[in-house]
């Protein structure tokens, strides 16, 4: 079974309906303001190490868009222009598509990092963000990425598997 440009954006777009419409019964509400769970990234995140950054980007920018425009109308394109932008420079420093495991769940680790450090940066210049960064980094950004690593942890084979079909099909078609 072979995994097609469409198909994964169609996964992306059915993992957006699940965190606006799911997650947030499955997460206890004493957790709601502290978790943000963005599975959506960890899939780009993905796509931006086993495929390709520059197709990372253009996705994180589209769903980042869409998430601003949906769940965070606060500024739009900060989260457009956070994901696009981390899930880019991560795929500068990794990108093989032979990455294992614990490599990996470091990239989801850091890109969760760095897209929500980029994020707190905007909203801190706009002044939309009152707390110092070490409190955000223990009280939102440490338990999101705790979330995002279970993420990746699922998703880890299945997406592997046809992101690596994918990258093998594109090659067949380039050679031909």
């Amino acid at each position: 079974m072979r995994m097609r440009k469409p198909v994964l954006i169609l996964l992306l777009f059915l993992l957006f309906i699940i965190e606006g419409t799911i997650l947030p019964w499955l997460i206890p509400d004493a957790w709601q303001m502290r978790l943000i769970p963005n599975l959506v990234f960890v899939v780009i995140l993905f796509v931006t190490v086993y495929h390709h950054r520059h197709t990372a980007l253009v996705l994180g920018l589209v769903f980042g868009m869409l998430h601003d425009i949906v769940f965070y109308g606060r500024i739009l394109g900060a989260h457009s222009f956070a994901m696009g932008v981390s899930a880019y420079l991560i795929g500068l420093i990794f990108q093989s598509p032979r990455t294992p495991l614990p490599l990996m769940m470091t990239v989801v680790l850091l890109g969760s990092l760095l897209e929500d450090s980029i994020r707190y940066a905007i909203y801190s210049v706009f002044n939309l963000s009152n707390e110092p960064y070490n409190w955000a980094l223990l009280h939102h950004m440490l338990p999101t990425m705790l979330l995002h690593f279970a993420a990746g942890l699922i998703l880890y084979v299945p997406l592997r598997k046809q992101l690596e079909l994918l990258k093998k099909e594109e090659r067949k078609e380039e050679a031909a």
